[in-house]
């Protein structure tokens, strides 16, 4: 079967992956339905049969983004300790910021489509969210009437940005040493725990 005599499923998991392609090689804003229909060799209507807009698309490949994401959070090392499995997840995260670099990229450093016209994708997003408000829900000691979201946005917010530092150059351009480093992801997690009562280190 050629490119252009795709059956209407095959051309939508097509444009899909082709859609993840064309950003990985460009960047977001190379993302075009008329890119991606030229280079799988169809008509330049075919992908609109399936995604009216552009940011349709995009809020589909970045809704599977999530998806991933949230099922390698949920695939961790399960603890009884609160604190440890929530340790885990803070390792899954930084995890699958390094393996899946471009996933990341477009869950959190890309301008995403509008949440309120691409429900779906709002809810993948929610869905990876609810797995850090779960485990911190757990958490002993917690006061009844306490925020979990601000608690889920201080853990995230330090996460996220040890996830961004590691992903680039700046501390071999500090100087910072090797075992510095290395012991930068154990540290990071138990100074969380110890925000939240419990031991320094949640590994």
């Amino acid at each position: 079967m050629t490119a252009g005599s795709k059956r209407p499923g095959d051309l939508r998991e097509a444009c899909v992956k082709e859609a993840l392609a064309i950003i990985a090689k460009g960047g977001i804003d190379s993302l075009s339905l008329r890119d991606v229909a030229r280079r799988l060799g169809v008509s330049h209507q075919a992908p609109y049969k399936h995604f009216p807009s552009r940011e349709h698309i995009l809020a589909e490949v970045v809704g599977r983004a999530f998806a991933s994401f949230a099922a390698y959070l949920e695939q961790r090392p399960r603890s009884e300790d609160p604190y440890r499995d929530l340790g885990h997840l803070g390792q899954s995260y930084l995890d699958y910021a390094r393996k899946h670099p471009l996933h990341y990229q477009l869950m959190f450093g890309t301008r995403l489509p509008d949440p309120a016209l691409h429900p779906d994708m709002l809810a993948k997003a929610e869905h990876a969210f609810a797995a850090l408000r779960e485990a911190i829900a757990k958490l002993p000691g917690r006061l009844p009437h306490s925020d979990i979201d601000l608690d889920a946005l201080f853990a995230w917010s330090v996460v996220h940005g040890l996830a961004g530092i590691l992903r680039t150059r700046a501390t071999e351009q500090l100087g910072l040493r090797k075992a510095t480093i290395a012991e930068a992801t154990a540290h990071t997690l138990g100074r969380i725990g110890e925000a939240f009562g419990g031991p320094k280190r949640l590994r």
